[in-house]
């Protein structure tokens, strides 16, 4: 009882940590308060006249939730071109970070360091703000007919993931597991997807690099994962939450074992409650503020994701939760500040 209460109260505070950490940017602010319901919005006429284009690039976990927005944009801003891509996240900050892209769609934080993300965004002038907009649940996968796994620890991903595994067979996992090779499907390098399993497989095992064998099969497209999954019997994988809730007669999410010893599936609960880690994760777009301040198009597409219409109108749909209570608020206030620079 005294460890859930701990981790509750861990919970609590890493939330807190997130909508601090939406609040940053890379430079500091000027101390502007703005209250979100005083904002005045561009007319319907305006929006529906507004032209130009809207570039987005980045993490396929985050991709549904911006198509998604960007659909219901279109509604009001008809003459308005939002286009999103499919790079991963750190193939989208590569394109953000050198001025390709308005936005970009990350499943983890921006880098920071040397020779880092940050460091590539700086050096070419690229000024930015971080926005959490969700919470996912990075999830396990494994085929359908798979009847012999039935939770998986994360000293057992250790096990399964690290690039000096001994584990090939199903039976190196478990002597009563079936003795055929297991095949991987994975994000690949420039996946954010990837590197928040990475840093969990580095907590159990002390290395960072992830298996690269001949039965790994490495993708950007969440999709292609998906696929091999559903089609081969001994398969192992992981992506986002939306791309299994959306396909759960094709694959089999696998309970996972908690720091309460709890197998616990994905769900918008456990993950909106803490009790899907250590896989429960916050979900980010980056905004160019150059992007923001100049281009209209840009800062009304911005407003519509953070409004009642934008992001929390699909958030159920495309399978994702919510972030804390009065993330948006904040959010706004920052889109806001910005734009009174």
């Amino acid at each position: 009882m005294l460890k859930k209460k701990f981790f509750a109260m861990m919970l609590v505070l890493l939330i807190a940590m997130m909508v601090i950490s939406a609040c940053q940017t890379s430079t500091p602010a000027p101390a502007t308060e703005t209250n979100v319901e005083e904002e005045i919005e561009m007319e319907a006429d305006e929006l529906s006249a507004l032209a130009g284009d809207v570039i987005a690039d980045g993490s396929s976990t985050v991709y549904p939730i911006t198509t998604a927005v960007a659909e219901e944009f279109a509604a009001v801003a008809p003459n308005v071109r939002v286009s999103v891509g499919l790079s991963g996240t750190g193939g989208g900050f590569k394109k953000f970070c050198i001025g390709e892209t308005d936005i970009s769609d990350a499943s983890r934080t921006i880098k920071t360091g040397a020779e880092s993300e940050a460091e590539l965004c700086a050096n070419n002038g690229i000024e930015y703000i971080e926005l959490l907009v969700a919470l996912d649940g990075l999830t396990v996968m494994v085929n359908p007919e798979n009847d012999w796994l039935e939770s998986v620890t994360p000293e057992q991903l250790g096990l399964l993931l690290t690039a000096s595994t001994t584990v090939t067979k199903w039976s190196d996992l478990d002597p009563s597991y079936p003795d055929e090779d297991i095949l991987f499907f994975i994000p690949d390098p420039d996946s954010g997807t990837r590197d928040y399993m990475t840093e969990i497989v580095e907590k159990q095992t002390g290395e960072k690099d992830l298996r690269q064998d001949a039965n790994t099969t490495f993708s950007s497209d969440d999709n292609v994962l998906l696929d091999g999954i559903a089609n081969e019997l001994y398969s192992f994988g992981f992506f986002g939450f939306a791309y299994y809730i959306n396909n759960t007669e094709a694959v089999r999410a696998v309970p996972v074992v908690n720091d309460n010893g709890d197998s616990v599936l994905p769900s918008n609960e456990t993950v909106q409650d803490g009790s899907y880690n250590p896989l429960a994760r916050p979900l980010f777009i980056y905004v160019n503020v150059e992007s923001l301040t100049t281009k209209p198009q840009v800062a009304e597409f911005v407003k519509f994701f953070l409004s009642d219409e934008g992001a929390p109108a699909i958030m159920d749909e495309v399978g994702y939760s919510m972030p804390p209570a009065g993330s948006y608020d904040v959010n706004m206030d920052l889109v806001n500040s910005t734009l009174a620079q």
